[in-house]
């Protein structure tokens, strides 16, 4: 792997976990691809909108939980398929990134609307996109993409299946969506902040240029 490429790598610990390693290997002898992989996780996403939208039955809510998770195993998968596996394209860079956008605005605004607070999900998935477009923008003036960030995707998903988890136990004790609006709060306002960290290592990695 050339540096350009490791420097725009998500850095994630499991990738070296040995389920990802003998998962992504097995993929990589099969027909499966890369970008077919990362379309999946829209798939997984959907489904997990769909189960957060159309009921907070707490079944429902840990089903959408256990999506948010496979959206993720997507996510990993589809670069060591890609990389280890060596089965990357050109377009892969677009399938990388678009995908997960999708799946983002998705569950956010999924959970938005189920706590009642549409606005609020609208803007928990606007500002997760633009933490991305400051990731990707940095990459595109040649500097190293900074994954940094306290609501990097990672931690968006870890707070957004925490809460589902919370709504799940709380339907059944107070039939109330208390968790969910906490959930697309402290992932909105996460966002920010990592926005706005990252705008600040930018700017400055430029000035140091």
């Amino acid at each position: 792997m050339g540096e350009e490429e490791a420097a725009s790598r998500r850095p994630i610990a499991s990738r070296s976990s040995r389920w990802a390693i003998g998962m992504s290997a097995w993929l990589a002898r099969t027909g499966v691809t890369p970008n077919g992989i990362s379309l999946l996780s829209i798939l997984f996403a959907g489904i997990g909108a769909a189960l957060i939208l159309l009921t907070t039955h707490p079944i429902a809510m840990i089903g959408a939980a256990i999506s948010v998770q496979l959206r993720l195993v997507c996510n990993l998968l589809d670069g060591m398929v890609a990389i280890e596996g060596g089965k990357k394209t050109r377009s892969g860079p677009i399938y990388n990134e678009f995908p997960d956008r999708i799946a983002d605005s998705l569950l956010l605004v999924a959970a938005g609307y189920a706590c009642g607070f549409a606005w609020l999900g609208w803007l928990a998935a606007l500002l997760a996109a633009l933490t991305a477009y400051i990731r990707v923008f940095g990459g595109s003036v040649g500097l190293a993409q900074d994954f940094s960030g306290i609501m990097a995707k990672q931690r968006r998903m870890a707070v957004l299946t925490a809460g589902l988890v919370a709504q799940s136990v709380e339907t059944l004790v107070f039939a109330s969506h208390r968790s969910l609006i906490l959930t697309s709060a402290i992932i909105a306002a996460g966002s920010l902040v990592t926005c706005v960290t990252r705008t600040i290592t930018l700017v400055r990695s430029l000035e140091r240029l």
